[in-house]
């Protein structure tokens, strides 16, 4: 195996993963996208190759784009069951932080929306908004012309925007503060509370504790406040269906704060936040073991802070 290649593959490796994560939605599809353009890379003729990193960048993102549509993901994804997988805060797959536009796409709640676009206005926004591209360069890598990768920008933008609405970037120590009254409302049922702590556009979305086949999505604030106190309040058939009785704890996810449940150290649950003027604009809820266990290692690995509720 050629030392030079492995060597000037792994120099981009990062940046390569966080593209795909933020193409794919999911860490575990962006790794094997990831290695599959390495194996690429190892077969091509490189002396041909002028630029690496460009060449790298538009094989992965045409591997993620295949990926997307394909009939399987599709049928997956169509099926109402998919969310995006979270990432806890430091992991080197969320990619650049430098700007919002970078910040806020890794949010989960952009990672949703994203699903409605299409593989191509998917990938034109992604290397625009969280990674600068020009418009030039992006139709080098997807193959279309400038004004068509505007098109399709504009498109995305349009779309986001519509779901989101335009709003500044929340102070994370406020945005802890609000998540911190929102779970204790929660947990002692007061739904009028609740109720006053989401924005009048609310979303709420999940996958039931990991055991309903299809997505649980709720619009209205009294609606969300009312599956939210139903779902936090402790009774004994929730901890049987836990295993134990979880500790709650604040974490950020994706940029975002969010509760996360854990019992004896594993993460058996999360669910983030999206803060908009000091009130709870989305919830994202994920229980499902498989999504959670990259999220679930990387907690095991770094030190966390006490828990805001010991024994759920």
């Amino acid at each position: 195996m050629d030392s030079a290649a492995v060597d000037r593959f792994e120099a981009g490796r990062g940046r390569l993963a966080s593209l795909a994560y933020r193409l794919l939605g999911s860490a575990a599809d962006a790794e094997d996208a990831v290695q599959d353009t390495f194996l690429r890379w190892l077969a091509a003729d490189r002396e041909r190759v002028e630029v690496p990193e460009a060449w790298l960048t538009k094989v992965l993102t045409r591997l993620c784009i295949d990926r997307l549509r394909s009939a399987q993901v599709r049928h997956e994804r169509a099926a109402g069951a998919w969310l995006p997988e979270p990432l806890l805060e430091g992991d080197p797959m969320l990619g650049p932080a430098d700007t919002f536009e970078q910040r806020e796409s890794v949010s989960l709640a952009v990672l949703t929306l994203l699903e409605r676009l299409s593989p191509v206005e998917r990938a034109v926004y992604v290397l625009r908004e969280a990674f600068s591209y020009s418009h030039a360069e992006i139709a080098g890598i997807l193959d279309i012309t400038a004004s068509a990768s505007q098109q399709h920008a504009h498109r995305a933008r349009i779309r986001v925007a519509a779901e989101r609405g335009r709003h500044g970037e929340a102070d994370p120590a406020s945005a802890r503060r609000i998540v911190e009254e929102f779970l204790a409302a929660a947990v002692s049922g007061r739904t009028e509370r609740l109720v006053e702590l989401l924005t009048d556009d609310v979303t709420l979305l999940s996958d039931g504790a990991g055991l309903s086949k299809r997505l649980l999505r709720f619009r209205t604030p009294e609606r969300v406040a009312s599956f939210v106190r139903a779902g936090f309040r402790p009774t004994p058939a929730k901890r049987r269906l836990a295993g134990g009785s979880p500790a709650m704890h604040i974490a950020v996810v994706n940029g975002s704060p969010a509760v996360l449940a854990v019992i004896d150290g594993r993460v058996v649950g999360a669910v983030a936040f999206d803060v908009r003027d000091g009130k709870v604009a989305s919830v994202c809820g994920v229980a499902a073991a498989g999504r959670l266990t990259r999220l679930d290692e990387a907690w095991r690995l770094h030190p966390h802070g006490a828990p805001v509720i010991e024994a759920w």
